[in-house]
């Protein structure tokens, strides 16, 4: 078992983000089958309690850097839980930390918004800010740099509602505000004044705060007090639900805006602290939102004239909604894991809209020329059986994307019982380049992971020698020959124990 150490703080001058976008990593990381562990300063005991709640160990920090305490005792747990990869999130992580840091051997993962820093010293640098490739970071010549919403961290919550399509309403009447689990300007009390002059007929108001909100009694006070349909939550665990509940939302420019343009929120932000400020400008820039800029020059009469633009207008909404689900696709845990295991590919759950490329795929002559069914594969033949495939909760497809994001082959496994057998292929312009093996060996130790099977059985034309190699390397053995479709064939397996 691997063990990734995460270094991240929260209090209310900082907020919650750092460590929420953390946690996703944590969470992925622990899928997989490892241990992820938080170091933390975190003044919110409910934060503390929601992390440990996803079977993540927290260690708690009394001081922080520049406090020497802070380095001394990360470092002696870097050594004592021998930890494969540090992650480092926080402003007050500043280049010395990650020298000290990198010289224990132990690789640094270090994710920034703001390329506030002189100088970065680490193996990763990720920023997932839509702007992260127009800023400037100054790092090692050997750091690998990942950079965009594509590398947004959403937590396993989120993921269930990846292939989910949002219907947009014609009319919007459900707002949701959330501005951070702290909000120590208390910016929220200005947008419900603000919602308490916008005239949406039926609008009903959901706001979400920390239980930590120093303004809680005053926020709760006013809702109470006001003739609007308002509803005061704290401490919301199921953030996906609301944002799904939500036809439109007011939010900050930080982590919550990535979540809501992954689920199709259209929404009016408001910059809260200067880093959010360039993050804020690319999505209004890039029309996934509708910026107002910093929250000290806006008044409330702006943001109420914005919601109700936004609740009028279907048209922007629906654009909104498509360009912010374009920008987030919720995959960045999964090209994060891929670069901190030094892997070639990621994997990803087969969609409708791949059922032409795998069928370009599997029709490729020299594909049919492996293959025990030589024969072309008509159009409607091959959606009858992707349909099929597609519904069958024992089969495991998936799609392998490198690391620039494109599609570059399948893997299936057709399980029975504690038994799997693989099928697998590779694009044209992809072969020869070892991504049949990174393929393989990162899907069957994935269905090890996920799944009751034992072993995977492969059986391989006896001329195929290509793929008799590739098998072999990913430690498959033949152990006899089988007949299948009328044809010889080698009869490889790979046991569950040969993967650990």
């Amino acid at each position: 078992m691997n063990n990734l150490l995460i270094r991240a703080d929260a209090t209310t001058e900082m907020g919650t983000g750092h460590i929420m976008r953390c946690l996703a990593l944590a969470q992925g990381w622990q899928a997989e089958g490892n241990q992820a562990i938080f170091l933390s300063h975190c003044e919110s005991r409910a934060l503390r309690r929601r992390v440990e709640a996803t079977g993540v160990n927290f260690i708690s920090l009394d001081k922080v850097h520049p406090s020497p305490r802070d380095l001394q005792e990360t470092l002696a747990l870097v050594n004592q839980l021998q930890a494969e990869w540090l992650v480092v999130d926080g402003y007050h992580f500043d280049p010395d930390y990650h020298h000290a840091v990198q010289k224990t051997g132990c690789r640094l993962l270090v994710i920034d918004d703001a390329a506030h820093l002189p100088e970065y010293h680490a193996d990763i640098l990720l920023n997932q800010n839509i702007n992260a490739e127009h800023l400037t970071h100054v790092c090692d010549r050997n750091t690998k740099m990942l950079l965009g919403a594509q590398y947004t961290l959403l937590r396993a919550e989120f993921l269930a509602w990846r292939d989910r399509r949002r219907e947009i309403s014609r009319v919007a009447r459900k707002l949701l505000v959330t501005l951070g689990g702290s909000d120590s300007d208390n910016v929220t009390l200005k947008v419900i004044q603000a919602l308490q002059h916008t005239d949406i007929s039926g609008l009903e108001t959901r706001i979400i705060v920390g239980s930590a909100n120093p303004h809680l009694e005053m926020l709760n006070h006013t809702v109470q007090r006001s003739d609007g349909n308002f509803q005061l939550l704290t401490d919301v665990s199921d953030m996906p639900m609301q944002m799904a509940w939500a036809d439109m939302a007011v939010t900050a420019g930080g982590t919550t805006c990535g979540e809501l343009a992954f689920m199709g929120v259209p929404s009016v932000l408001l910059v809260l602290a200067e880093n959010q400020r360039a993050n804020a400008e690319a999505l209004g820039g890039n029309g996934a939102a509708m910026n107002l800029g910093g929250q000290g020059s806006v008044a409330p009469e702006q943001i109420s004239r914005a919601v109700t633009q936004l609740a009028d207008s279907l048209g922007m909404r629906s654009a909104m909604a498509r360009r912010g689900q374009e920008l987030v696709d919720g995959y960045g845990i999964e090209r994060a894991l891929m670069c901190l295991h030094g892997e070639k590919v990621w994997l990803r759950r087969v969609h409708e809209k791949d059922s032409r490329l795998i069928w370009e795929w599997a029709n490729a002559p020299d594909t049919r020329a492996v293959s025990f069914s030589p024969e072309p594969i008509s159009w409607e033949r091959h959606l009858q059986w992707f349909s099929l495939k597609l519904n069958d909760p024992d089969c495991f497809f998936s799609i392998a994307v490198n690391g620039e994001g494109v599609p570059i082959g399948q893997v299936r496994y057709d399980v029975s019982g504690c038994e799997a057998t693989v099928s697998i292929s590779i694009g044209a312009n992809f072969r020869g380049r070892g991504y049949g093996r990174a393929i393989l060996m990162s899907a069957s130790r994935q269905l090890y992971r996920v799944s009751r099977v034992k072993i995977i059985h492969a059986y391989i034309k006896m001329d195929n020698e290509i793929s008799m190699r590739t098998f072999a390397k990913c430690g498959f053995r033949q152990t006899g020959t089988a007949t299948v479709q009328g044809l010889p064939s080698a009869h490889l397996v790979l046991p569950k124990e040969a993967t650990a």
